[in-house]
Formats: structure tokens, C-alpha cells, sequence
């Protein structure tokens, strides 16, 4: 079945609100029946028909509604439940449905006002309760169907990190990916089946860990500890350049760090990377906000290769990397937020496909380090406006038995807010 499209529903089901609750998102957890409240129970009786997980079914059981077992994926199931619209439907979810879970998907199907939800003591609730910490001081996140290297950017000294698993192997995985990194002396705590009767807590060091048989429902804690040489990725942008996989085709940490200040990043917003290299402006824009977004466009598929290595490497595996050459490589894709054009910049028609993208008020960095390239910058700055500087970074090098500066070839950079 093709994937299901919230776009494809008649308006009447997709906008129109009857204001009445028929949808309800019950949680439940691994004491089942024993821990809904009663309106979240009378929500599962009243039903005529229920949905969710076999193990969810399981145990709110005995049930007297028609009953359906999520298939693979989720989403087909989607118009079947739209199609009961107006009669009364229970969707059961694990811990707090609006938390990493099937809830926040279907309020995006259903106006909010025709959804009763009932959520359950999610699983991060329930990890912080039994050790004791302060939800609000803990990094929540989910390796749940992602990639493990997305917990990369929360390896900060001292964090606390709770992490929902994919399944029984998750910890182990973790474990070597921590130690690996240099963090092989942060404590997990692999916290199983919580809240039900198969309940059980283990704990071991990164550089420790061999648990085995682990359920495949669990949350790990980890408590992060950082040899001196580990990797922890820096909360500012300019990454140390030797972190990039690179063949030369890199902006260099000092220039990228003004580049990433001059893209002015916000929360959720999509860039072009454009000509992206070894892809780090792209990859420093997602890691200012896990929400933030990046196409990476490489000529070359083994540059793009390197990108996508690198942006395993650097804890942002989701980077979208397409090869082909600008200007059609462009085509068809989202509308950036903002775009950043690399030192090699020389082709005016590349300009104006991507300004022509850029929505109002959408932000373009242009980099050149050639004359060529700088010499467009300079015809781009008379015609459109912005900003226009130079850029001039010498660094300490060895000179024979002393040590001098060494300028690496400046930079310029237009900047501009297309109006």
C-alpha cells in the first residue's frame, strides 16, 4: 500500500471540526487495566472499535470491542480510523501518547477538539522515579526507530540522558558507541518492562557492559563521563577542522563559524548546502538544534559519500546529501529557509535558482575565495543589496626552529535577507 498522505483526505474529514470527541488516545502501561484511571477505562469499554500494539490489546483485555493490531507501518492504518469518524474510537499507546508517540501523529489528522487523550506515566517519568532525578534537568530523547548516532550531540560531561531503546540490543550498542568515543566510564542504568510485574533494573560502565537478555521494552539512563580526550561535540559552532573527513574542499573552522553566524540559524529551519564539499556548514547547522535541517548538494559521489560519513560521524545522520550539479540538482526539492553557497561559487544561474527558492525574508551566505568567484559576489552586492566582507585568518605554524603566522587565502562573503 502506498504511504498514506494527510494531504489526500477530503476536507471534510482533514479541516471541518464537529467539535465532538470521538477519537480517544488512551495510554497504557505494563500494569494494564489496573493502572487507567476509570474515564480512561469507560474510553476503552465505549468503544466500538480498538487499536493498538498486541501487547497493548494484551493488556487491556478482556475487550468487547472490535479489535485491530497496528499493521507495518502505522500510517496504513490511518484511513480506516478516519473513515470512523464520529464514532467512538480508542487508540492505545504505550506511557504518554503526546511523548514521542502515535498521539502527536494523529493530531495532525484529527482537529484536537475531537480527540479525548488519557495519557499514562510515560516512560521517562516513571526512569526519573526510580532514580531519582529531576525530569527537568534530564535530555529526553529516542533512539526508537533513528539512528544510535543521533545521541552524539548529548554527550556532554555531567548529562543525564534518557534514552528510549529500539529494542533488546539498543544498550549494548550504546555501550560501544560511548566507549568508542571516549565515554567508557558513563554508567548505564537499563531500566526494563517498568511499571508491570517484569519490572527489573541493571546497571554497568560503558567499558563494562555485557548484559544480555535484555527486554526489548526499555528505557536507558546514562550518566556521561568524559575521558580528556574524548569527543564532545561544543555547543558553539566552528568544529576543530580535523573532526571533517576531508579532501581539501572544507570551510575552515574560524570562517564557518562566522558563515554559521551570518546564516542566522531558527529553530526547524531547512538549508541548501550548495556545492557543500565536505558538508560541515551543513552539518554545524543541524547540530545548533536538533530540529534544524540541511540538504547537502555534492557534484561528486565521492565527496557525498564523505559527507555522509561525516555527518554519521558528527551525530546528525538524518543530513539528506544529493548528487548532481547546481542548478538542476535543485530542482524539485523544498524551499530552503536559508542557503549557503560555497568558496567555489561561479556560476550566476546557480545564484538566481536559489534566491528564486528562497522565500521572503529568507537568508543567502555566499563564500569566494577566488577572484573569479569574488568578482561575481561583488556585481551580486551592487545589483541585490546585503552585505558584503572580508575574511582573513593567519594561524601559528612551524618556520624552520621558530614559528610564524601563516595566512590561509582570505575570504569574501556576501550576506543577504532577500526581501
Amino acid at each position: 500500500m502506498a504511504a498514506f498522505s494527510p494531504e489526500a483526505l477530503p476536507v471534510s474529514s482533514a479541516a471541518v471540526s464537529s467539535a465532538v470527541p470521538w477519537l480517544f488516545i488512551v495510554g497504557i502501561g505494563e500494569d494494564g487495566r489496573a493502572g487507567l484511571s476509570p474515564a480512561a477505562a469507560a474510553a476503552v469499554d465505549d468503544a466500538g472499535l480498538v487499536i493498538g500494539g498486541r501487547r497493548h490489546l494484551e493488556l487491556a483485555a478482556p475487550l468487547s470491542a472490535e479489535t485491530l493490531a497496528w499493521p507495518s507501518p502505522l500510517s496504513d492504518a490511518y484511513p480506516a480510523i478516519l473513515a470512523r469518524r464520529g464514532q467512538p474510537t480508542c487508540i492505545l499507546a504505550t506511557g504518554d501518547p503526546f511523548h514521542y508517540g502515535v498521539g502527536a501523529e494523529l493530531a495532525r489528522l484529527v482537529p484536537a477538539e475531537e480527540i479525548a487523550a488519557f495519557p499514562h506515566a510515560s516512560a521517562f517519568s516513571l526512569a526519573a522515579a526510580r532514580l531519582g532525578w529531576p525530569l527537568a534537568e534530564v535530555g529526553c530523547l529516542t533512539l526508537h526507530g533513528r539512528a544510535l548516532e543521533r545521541v552524539v550531540p548529548h554527550l556532554q560531561p555531567g548529562a543525564r540522558l534518557l534514552i528510549l531503546s529500539w529494542d533488546g540490543s539498543t544498550p549494548d550498542t550504546l555501550a560501544a558507541l560511548l566507549t568508542r568515543r571516549g565515554f567508557p566510564r558513563s554508567r548505564l542504568t537499563v531500566l526494563e518492562a517498568m511499571g508491570g510485574p517484569r519490572e527489573r533494573r541493571r546497571s554497568a560502565l560503558a567499558e563494562n557492559f555485557s548484559e544480555s537478555g535484555i527486554d526489548p521494552l526499555n528505557t536507558v539512563a546514562v550518566e556521561v563521563v568524559a575521558e580528556p580526550d574524548a569527543r564532545v561535540i561544543p555547543l558553539a559552532p566552528g568544529l576543530d577542522d580535523a573532526w571533517f573527513e576531508n579532501d581539501g574542499q572544507l570551510t575552515k573552522a574560524e570562517i564557518r563559524a562566522v558563515t554559521l553566524a551570518a546564516l542566522r540559524p531558527r529553530l526547524g529551519q531547512l538549508l541548501w548546502d550548495v556545492g557543500a564539499g565536505s558538508g560541515s556548514v551543513s552539518i554545524e547547522w543541524c547540530l545548533r538544534h536538533p530540529a534544524n535541517r540541511a540538504v547537502a548538494f555534492e557534484a561528486r559521489e565521492e565527496r557525498a559519500a564523505r559527507i555522509r560519513r561525516n555527518a554519521q560521524a558528527l551525530g546528525v545522520p538524518d543530513l539528506r546529501v544529493v548528487v548532481g550539479r547546481a542548478p538542476a540538482s535543485l530542482a524539485g526539492l523544498p524551499a530552503p529557509d536559508a542557503a549557503f553557497l560555497g568558496g567555489g561559487v561561479s556560476d550566476p544561474t546557480v545564484v538566481a535558482t536559489v534566491l528564486e527558492a528562497l522565500p521572503h525574508g529568507g537568508r543567502l551566505v555566499a563564500n569566494a575565495v577566488t577572484l573569479e568567484s569574488e568578482a561575481l559576489l561583488l556585481r551580486l552586492h551592487s545589483e541585490q543589496g546585503g552585505s558584503l566582507r572580508r575574511l582573513s585568518v593567519a594561524r601559528a605554524e612551524p618556520v624552520g626552529h621558530l614559528t610564524g603566522w601563516r595566512p590561509a587565502m582570505p575570504v569574501t562573503q556576501w550576506a543577504l535577507t532577500k526581501p
